[in-house]
């Protein structure tokens, strides 16, 4: 037993990876003794490959870093020049006139009021675009442009704002054709209602006709194939006899020495109460248009509106607006009263075909079962094989 066990054995190897020690956790790695033999190299798995295609997703600092951020804006005014922006509403009210050119030059419209080129420097052009609009040869109702008329009335509510009392009042009246009248041509219940609902708030808010309003819309109706309006002539004339009243005034005191006599006061003072007497009757004349144009625009939204009672889900919206129109009848003229009156009545009748179970085309209502009775009352039915001529049992059988 005197010799060693261990011959032959190498020697014992160092580890390669010494664990620190708790108390010497910041000290230097001890140095490895140099008669110690290395050990076998350590064998590291070879990484994954992957796809070329697959590539690691950046992270938010990477990305926020590569690519600055970027806040979207749109432009929402316009750099032309008022001159270029008058060009370009004479351009676009002379085009819509045109109907092959109205879709493109209203939406050329829509984009001058969006980009904010409506102003009080403005507002004489663009309101010269929608008088062009309105005096098309079609009309605002025709399915072609109907909702072009639409989308251009609905914009231009939103420049009102720049324009003057008697622009103001003629929009207003525009806008139950082109707007109000066109959404009674809808499919959805909401808009129809919501129409009506601002018909009857128009009814309204319009006030008792007069004998006058009477009168006029007689002679209207007689002088209906004049081109020329009489008040057109009529400012003409109160146009030229002032100026030619001030022509006289100048030429009568040219150097304007008429100021410095006393008596002179009363001349400026006449003058004076008959601008104001002049400026107060263009007012009410202005105000007779915008009630005449207003009450024949209504009368037009509920012929369109009777001409749609025969969908079922219109009849009670309709039924309530008529029945509103007649009731307030005096807020209409002569004509006007008359084509209310038989309106109400063709309704009322229709809504007792409608009691007694017949509807709007003189024909009975039948529900959905009621109309497979009578529709497979003369077929033949077998128990094994489908309904045709070849079954011996009729439908009457089994339909009750």
């Amino acid at each position: 037993m005197a010799d060693n066990l261990f011959e032959g054995l190498p020697p014992p190897s160092a580890n390669p990876f010494p664990l620190p020690s708790p108390s010497s956790e910041h000290e230097a790695p001890e140095s490895v003794p140099a008669d110690a033999t290395e050990s076998p190299p350590v064998s590291v798995p070879k990484p994954i490959l992957k796809s070329a295609l697959k590539r690691p997703k950046p992270s938010e600092s990477d990305s926020e870093a590569a690519t600055p951020k970027k806040s979207l804006k749109f432009k929402t005014t316009t750099d032309a020049s008022e001159t270029q922006v008058i060009e370009a509403m004479k351009k676009i009210s002379s085009h819509i006139k045109t109907p092959a050119k109205f879709s493109k030059a209203s939406k050329l419209a829509i984009q001058l009021i969006q980009s904010g080129s409506v102003k009080s420097g403005t507002r004489d052009y663009f309101f010269s675009i929608l008088e062009a609009a309105i005096s098309s040869p079609i009309p605002c109702t025709d399915p072609a442009v109907r909702a072009d008329y639409n989308a251009l009335f609905s914009a231009a509510q939103d420049a009102i704002e720049h324009l003057n009392k008697k622009q103001k009042n003629q929009l207003t009246a525009w806008t139950i054709s082109a707007v109000v009248a066109t959404d009674l041509y809808t499919d959805d219940s909401f808009v129809f209602s919501k129409a009506a609902g601002r018909i009857k708030e128009a009814i309204s808010n319009l006030p008792v006709a007069t004998e006058e309003d009477d009168v006029d819309e007689e002679v209207s109706l007689k002088h209906s194939t004049d081109k020329v309006d009489e008040s057109d002539k009529i400012k003409l004339d109160t146009s030229l006899i002032s100026r030619s009243e001030d022509n006289e005034e100048e030429e009568a005191d040219p150097f304007g020495l008429d100021a410095l006599i006393p008596g002179s006061t009363k001349k400026s003072e006449k003058k004076n109460g008959a601008t104001v007497k002049m400026k107060k009757e263009e007012d009410e004349e202005d105000t007779k248009r915008f009630m005449k144009s207003q009450r024949e625009a209504l009368i037009t939204c509920l012929e369109i509106a009777a001409r749609r009672y025969k969908t079922p889900w219109c009849q009670t919206v309709i039924d309530i607006l008529v029945k509103h129109a007649f009731d307030n009848v005096g807020r209409f003229t002569a004509q006007q009263r008359h084509a209310i009156e038989e309106l109400w009545a063709s309704i009322r009748e229709q809504q007792t075909r409608r009691k007694q179970g017949k509807s709007v085309s003189g024909k009975l209502d039948v529900n959905a079962f009621e109309w497979l009775q009578q529709k497979y009352a003369g077929e033949k039915i077998s128990i094994r094989h489908s309904v045709g001529a070849s079954g011996d049992r009729r439908a009457q059988q089994w339909l009750g």
